[in-house]
Formats: structure tokens, sequence, C-alpha cells
């Protein structure tokens, strides 16, 4: 039997596929193994190369593998996909990726740990809670609207629609139709509190860290975005530099370029979206508050004066990101560019002087 040096694993649910190649790259097998027998398979096997997509379930198999001593690597699917020969089939998926894993310039998925994914869970049911009170939201007002109520849109028009369907003696609404919408606001209700508890949850773990604290100190980063981050991105050394964090959050622009025409288009909406979407709500916030605020940042005032307001957020977006990426992998601490604290040689600096980064 030749010596297995790379396997590429197609997973799934209950059959996975498994594709070993030797040394030279000439494949030994390519078979099917349940889900059962996974596990005692490469128990079994000597020491070799792994590759997996990074899929749902991926960062488990990763460290269950990695247990009997084999280096194992995720790979975005994105770029499995250039080397599937023919056909979507779990036998061509297999030989792809062991392909992939082999190339030098391939770029790999750092392997999560358990408590890490779990830190990414709350946030993920965060949003699920958030979601799910929109639509409830969206419903009452609807069906309200259907028996001719409308109120404005906002937290106002929210507590009018809600004073409205708890009225009894408002004869707009008949009594099976409010029957339902109590439903509904006892659905907001709970889903409002719920989410009050996870925010709290949130909060409690800004305080013992050091991390958390100092990109607080960005503004347009509160507590939740900074948790976010700490959660969703653990290890920011895996980005060569703050521009491609940026670009993996999906903050720059999409290009479509080719011999000496450049064409840049709107953001490429890669990477992680819960994250984008939270540095783009506390860019918006910084814009809105900088119109009352004594002292504005000349490069955020000229933005805004020839950009709209949402393209002025993203690009603002996509500098905060690139500030992040500065303070987490340089250390540091933030100040306001102009501040005392922003005075001393370049070899001092951390950062050039634009991001307001500097060291201490």
């Amino acid at each position: 039997m030749k010596t297995i040096a790379t396997i590429g694993l197609d997973i799934a649910k209950n059959v996975f596929q498994v594709h070993a190649a030797d040394a030279d790259g000439s494949t030994a097998f390519n078979r099917k193994i349940k889900r059962a027998d996974l596990l005692e398979f490469f128990k079994k096997l000597p020491p070799c190369l792994v590759g997996l997509e990074a899929c749902s379930t991926a960062h488990h198999w990763a460290r269950r593998i990695a247990e009997f001593g084999h280096e194992v690597r995720l790979i975005h699917p994105a770029y499995v996909k250039p080397f599937v020969k023919r056909g979507k089939t779990d036998f061509n998926d297999a030989e792809a990726i062991n392909e992939a894993l082999t190339r030098k310039t391939m770029r790999f998925v750092p392997v999560k740990s358990a408590e890490q994914q779990a830190s990414a869970m709350i946030f993920r049911t965060r949003t699920l809670a958030i979601r799910q009170r929109t639509q409830a939201i969206n419903a009452l007002r609807s069906h309200l609207a259907e028996l001719g109520v409308a109120t404005p849109q906002g937290r106002t028009g929210l507590k009018a629609l809600i004073a409205i369907a708890n009225d009894e003696h408002d004869g707009r609404i008949p009594a099976s139709a409010r029957f339902a919408l109590q439903q509904i606001l006892k659905q907001i209700e709970f889903l409002g509190e719920y989410i009050a508890r996870l925010d709290r949850e949130i909060l409690a773990r800004t305080k013992n860290d050091a991390d958390i604290k100092r990109l607080m100190t960005i503004p347009g980063i509160g507590p939740i975005i900074a948790v976010a981050i700490t959660a969703l991105v653990p290890d920011l050394s895996g980005f060569k530099s703050a521009r491609h964090f940026a670009a993996w959050i999906g903050l720059t622009p999409k290009s479509h370029s080719s011999g000496e025409s450049q064409a840049l288009g709107n953001i490429s909406r890669m990477g992680n979206s819960h994250l984008r979407t939270l540095l783009v709500t506390g860019a918006m916030s910084v814009i809105r508050s900088a119109k009352t605020a004594e002292r504005v940042s000349p490069w955020l005032a000229k933005l805004r004066k020839r950009r709209p307001f949402k393209v002025a957020a993203v690009a603002l977006a996509n500098k905060t990101a690139r500030i992040v990426w500065a303070l987490l992998t340089r250390g540091g601490n933030y100040s306001k560019p102009g501040s005392s604290a922003d005075v001393g040689t370049m070899r001092e600096r951390i950062i050039t002087p634009a991001y307001g980064l500097v060291k201490r």
C-alpha cells in the first residue's frame, strides 16, 4: 500500500468522502466512509496532512482529527471550486480539496477552538432574536394597517401601535383580531427581554478583557462590536495587513479590471456579514454625532462633502477595521489625531498618524 501523504476530506452529515494521495500526488484511493467509522479510520492512519472545506462542522472535525497527530488545514470553499474537474460530486470534491491542499500559495482558515465557537454563538443568537423581533413588529404594523390604523415608523410609532392594540375600547379593531395582535405583542415583549439578557452578558465580558477595553476607545466601537471582534476573529495575525482584514470583512470595492482598464464597483460583501453590519452601523453613528461634535475629523468632514451618507459610512467602517487590526496586532492605544498623545517620532508610532493610533 502506498504511503499516504495528504488526504482531502469532503465532510457531510452521515457519509464522508476520503481522497488519499501519496507524496508525488498520485491517488491512493478515493472512497466513502460512514460517520461512525471516520475517527477510527484516522486513528489507525499514520500522521499526514488533512484538508477540509471551511464549512459547517469543519472546525469540530478538524479538532477531532488533529487529536491523532494529523495536521489539519481548512480551505475556503471558493478556493476549492477551481480545482473541481467536472461535475459537483463528493468524489470530485474530495479530490479537489486534496489538490488545493498542496498548493504553496493557498490560504487557509485557522481552526477555532470550542471556546471560540461558543463565544461567537451569543452574537448569532442575538442576531436571530433581533430579526425575529423585527418580523413580529412588521407583522403587527401590517395587520393594523389592514384595519386602517397607521402610525409613524420608529419607536414612537411602535408605542402608538402597542397602545392601540391594547385599547379594548378602540372600535376599529375586532375582538378576534385583538386576541391575535396581543399574542404578537407578547412575542415582541419576550424577544425584547431576551435581547436585553444577551446584551447584559456581552457587557459582562468587557470588564476583565484589556483588548476589549482598548477597542472601545475607537470611535464607532462599543461593547457589542468590541466583543464581537474578539469572538468572531480571535486571531488577527492571520491577516498580512490591515487592508487584508478590511477586504476579508467585505468593506473594499470589488475590482473588475483587465489590462490597462481598471474599474472598482460596490463593496465585495465577502467575509463575515455580521461583523460588517456592526462596523457600518457604528460608522453611521459616528457620522450622525459629528454634526454636533465640537471637533470633527478633517478627513471625515471632507469625505461628507463629496460623498453620500452611506458611502461615507462604509469608508469610515473600512478605516475603523484597519485601526482594529493595527491595535490588536501591534499593541498600543488609540488616540484622536491631533491630541497630546499623538506626538513623537515616526519610530514611536505603530501606524500612520491618519489612523490616530500611537504607541505608548
